[in-house]
Formats: C-alpha cells, sequence, structure tokens
C-alpha cells in the first residue's frame, strides 16, 4: 500500500501505542484521585504538558489536553465570544477547516455579531496588505489557520498578528495549527490561542492540545469536575497524552530529517506527474508550501473517480478535508481562490509522513498516468 493521505490521518507509531497501552493496563489510575499511584499518573502528564509547552515556548499552565482539533477550535471560538462585551465583528477566511468556519458561523448567530472574510491571494494564503479592508476596533475575534489541509498554503502569522494588534487592539487572534505543528519549524507563537490535534504525528486518535495565552481573557470549554485548570473538565485521557507525548518526543528529535524527506517525495511527486499533460497546481509553489501537502488537478476526469481506481492499485488518496469527503458539492476552499469548473472537478490532495518515500512517488506517478489516460479515453466516449 502506497499511503498519500496523511493529512487525514497518520499510522501511530509503535512506541506510542506500546505507552498508551501501558497506562490503559497497568497505570491505569485516574490522576485526579488521591492516593500515591494516581499521582504518579499526574506527574506523567504534567511532564507530558511541560514538553508540549517548551515547543511552542509557552508556559505549562497555558497548554489545555482536548479531545483533538475539532474540540480545540470549538473551545477557542465560544471561550473567546463568552466573556467578550462590545465587540460585533470575527474575521476568518473561507479556506478554514469545517470545524473553524462552521463553527464561527454559528457563533455569529448565538452572539449576534458579524463576520468578514480575510482576502486571499491565490496561492490560498491571506493578503496581509489587504487586511485593513476588514479589521476594525470594533472586531473581537480572528481566526486564521495557521497551514491550510487541502492546499499547504503556509500563513505568516507573525505579519497577520501585528496588522491585528495595529488595527484590532481588543481582538483575540486564534489559528488553527492542526497541519502546521511540527510540519513547520516548532517556536514562539505570535497569537493567543492555538489548536493543535494529535492523530496527525503518529499519535493516538482523540487527544490534542488548545495553546491559550495567559494574557487573554478566556472562558475555556465543558464544565464539569474543573480538570485542565477548570477550563475543559472531564477525566484526563491519560493514555491518549501519553501517547501524544512519546510521538512529540520522536518528531521533535527527527524534525530537520523528516522535513526534508517528506518535500523531497513532494517534490519528487510532483516532477513526475507533471509529465502527465493538463496537470495544474493548485495553492503555492512547491518551493513556498508546507513540506507535506501536494494538491493539483487533472484536468478531464473526475477527482473521485480517480481516487477509487487508485484504490484498486492500493494508493490512498483524497480530494480534500477528509471531515468534508463525504459532502456533496462544490469545494469551498478550491472555490475560494478562483478554482472552479475543470479544474476543481479533478482536485487531488496527496499528503505525505516522514516514511513515505520517493520510490512511491514514482511507483504512484506511474499508476496515476495510466489511470488518467484510460479515464480521459472513457470520458470522451
Amino acid at each position: 500500500m502506497i499511503y498519500f493521505d496523511n493529512s487525514a490521518t497518520t499510522q501511530t507509531f509503535p512506541e506510542a501505542a506500546d505507552r498508551a497501552r501501558d497506562a490503559m493496563t497497568c497505570g491505569f489510575y485516574n490522576p485526579s484521585a488521591a492516593y500515591g499511584a494516581a499521582f504518579s499518573v499526574e506527574k506523567q502528564v504534567e511532564e507530558a504538558r511541560a514538553f508540549a509547552a517548551s515547543l511552542i515556548e509557552a508556559r505549562p499552565e497555558e497548554i489545555i489536553y482536548t479531545s483533538g482539533g475539532t474540540e480545540s477550535n470549538n473551545m477557542a471560538v465560544y471561550g473567546s465570544l463568552r466573556p467578550m462585551r462590545g465587540m460585533k465583528r470575527i474575521i476568518t477566511t473561507e479556506t478554514e477547516h469545517p470545524s473553524v468556519f462552521e463553527t464561527v458561523n454559528a457563533a455569529a448567530k448565538t452572539f449576534g455579531l458579524e463576520i468578514a472574510y480575510a482576502p486571499l491571494r491565490p496561492d490560498g494564503t491571506v493578503d496581509v496588505d489587504r487586511l485593513p479592508e476588514v479589521l476594525t476596533p470594533e472586531t473581537g475575534f480572528v481566526s486564521v489557520m495557521h497551514v491550510n489541509n487541502e492546499l499547504g498554503s503556509v500563513n505568516d502569522l507573525g505579519a497577520i498578528a501585528r496588522k491585528v494588534r495595529a488595527l484590532s487592539p481588543h481582538a483575540v487572534f486564534h489559528s488553527d495549527g492542526v497541519q502546521a505543528f511540527m510540519k513547520l519549524r516548532p517556536g514562539a507563537l505570535p497569537v493567543d490561542l492555538y489548536s493543535v490535534s494529535a492523530h496527525k504525528l503518529h499519535a493516538p486518535k482523540g487527544v490534542g492540545f488548545l495553546y491559550a495565552s495567559g494574557s487573554v481573557r478566556f472562558a475555556g470549554g465543558q464544565t464539569g469536575g474543573g480538570q485542565e485548570r477548570n477550563l475543559r473538565s472531564g477525566t484526563t485521557n491519560v493514555p491518549a497524552i501519553l501517547g501524544f507525548d512519546t510521538s512529540l518526543r520522536i518528531y521533535r528529535s527527527n524534525l530537520a530529517e523528516w522535513h526534508a524527506r517528506m518535500r523531497r517525495v513532494k517534490e519528487r511527486l510532483y516532477r513526475d506527474l507533471i509529465q502527465i499533460p493538463d496537470v495544474i497546481l493548485n495553492g503555492p509553489s512547491i518551493e513556498q508550501g508546507a513540506p507535506h501537502i501536494l494538491n493539483v488537478s487533472f484536468l478531464g476526469v473526475r477527482g473521485e473517480v480517480l481516487l477509487h481506481a487508485l484504490e484498486r492499485y492500493g494508493i490512498l488518496v483524497s480530494t480534500g478535508s477528509a471531515c468534508a469527503a463525504k459532502k456533496q458539492g462544490k469545494n469551498r476552499v478550491l472555490n475560494a481562490i478562483g478554482i472552479s469548473g475543470a479544474r476543481q472537478d479533478g482536485a487531488i490532495r496527496f499528503s505525505f509522513c516522514p516514511f513515505n518515500t520517493e520510490a512511491e512517488a514514482d511507483a504512484a506517478a506511474e499508476a496515476i498516468s495510466e489511470q488518467v489516460r484510460v479515464l480521459r479515453r472513457y470520458k470522451r466516449r
């Protein structure tokens, strides 16, 4: 099998799975309990929290463990808007993941706010020079994803943050970092809130975190027993958190090599694919995009049909976000950057992990070339 859908999910590291299993079978205690075995588990969770915080130069208490990217994004939106007073406007983009796009739209109705969409460049990044068109002093919340999950476009969060601070000084600035965290070089973040999901990083599903700066007013998420500093109640998911911690430590130890490896596979596949007639790159240039995402269109072929044809070869790809894969209709992300018609219909996303190889890229390209020829010939008939 050639698995080129790593933006949807990744295979869990054996070491991470082993640690999660150990936490389920041996260290299964609830860290909120009052006896010594529970204290030992709590210590491991707090060590994991401190390591995650160190990767973005944050304080451990600014890391809130969640069930993943969707919960982190929902919490960021509602946890920011609930305590907000006097603000009337939300800024986001039309290329956000559904867990931001749909949540922002729902929250705007709940709180009676207006939404404005940041202008985009043709490569899918925010046009920072045009941000003054939408930023106002009454803007209370801004959400711009770090790396687009379908195109691999990388937003300059620092430049956006400077505009937000200057023109909307009371706004809380959030970024969905699910496709960026550890896929770009980690470091201090110029945002107030940042969402992360573990299963994009060879860790168990069902865990992630929200970075919430201690300098912003933030109401958090679900209420209950008061876990996560009263910001996200619920029994601590120790196995998933510790599995995530193991994955992060492995990733951090191999960061530069793995980034380079993913980019080599991406570039190799692209060089192979553009030998096929009528293939068009969508989004940023190969050099400017994230190292692990490639989106191209095969004109004269429906992407969904090609996806299923490749599946018979054991080659797994996608036509966009896994969260929208079973929804009918046009692709909102491609529409937002002016890609429509045959180019939109023929779009395929390839996404890579550190264990994909250039040989896999060559083999996939050969199968794709053959299937594209067959499907184009069939369509003309």
